[in-house]
């Protein structure tokens, strides 16, 4: 009997843990912020090690993007197509943050073989990844990308992004310059104005007239 008893207890702690960690994720699905709310705030290291806040790109459009880790294949595709399309988003008055819970050495080396060029940011405390909703059951980010616009506040949220299409997506929904369209350069060689070359040639002297003293 006290066997049973036992076994019973065991049945009822597992069934109680397992209720506990579904509400776990519900509240974790919940936490994530909706569009026109604040977007929670945070400060993280960057690949450089140097501290990066929200708060410093007020003004701009922000493309904060999830993912699960460094020098992975979907994540390399993801970050690629962010790099090739970062004129684009600074055309828009854009700018690309990149989160996982891999360390600024990680990140570090992602860019320098990758070369890529905007800010990767490490949440190795999971505590901005938590506070976007965006924490996978693997302990790695999840591939949830949130547009947050000059005002701070979400504009568009996407979870389980393609890695493969997710960047188009995202530069379409921020307004401004044409999808296309790349900050003016100015020409490397700008070509003089000339007048024509028959305007500029005195024309030869009569043959039979000497030519002036």
């Amino acid at each position: 009997m006290r066997k049973i008893t036992m076994i019973a207890a065991v049945a009822a702690l597992t069934l109680a843990a397992g209720l506990s960690l579904n509400l776990d994720q519900v509240r974790a699905a919940d936490a994530m912020p909706a569009v026109g709310q604040t977007a929670p705030g945070f400060t993280l290291a960057s690949q450089t090690g140097a501290q990066v806040s929200l708060s410093s790109f007020a003004g701009k459009w922000v493309v904060l993007y999830f993912y699960p880790k460094d020098m992975t294949p979907g994540c390399t595709i993801e970050a690629h197509n962010f790099q090739t399309a970062q004129p684009q988003f600074t055309a828009k008055n854009a700018v690309i943050l990149g989160v996982s819970v891999d360390t600024p050495a990680s990140h570090q080396q992602f860019c320098t073989q990758e070369n890529l060029t905007f800010r990767l940011l490490a949440d190795t405390n999971h505590t901005v990844t938590n506070a976007y909703g965006s924490l996978g059951n693997n302990g790695m980010a999840a591939r949830n990308t949130f547009l947050i616009n000059p005002q701070g506040n979400i504009a568009q949220v996407w979870t389980g992004v393609s890695p493969q299409t997710t960047v188009p997506i995202v530069l379409a929904a921020i307004p401004g310059a044409p999808a296309g369209a790349v900050p003016s350069q100015p020409s490397a060689e700008v070509p003089e104005m000339r007048k024509p070359i028959t305007d500029s040639v005195k024309p030869p002297p009569p043959i039979n007239q000497a030519p002036p003293q």
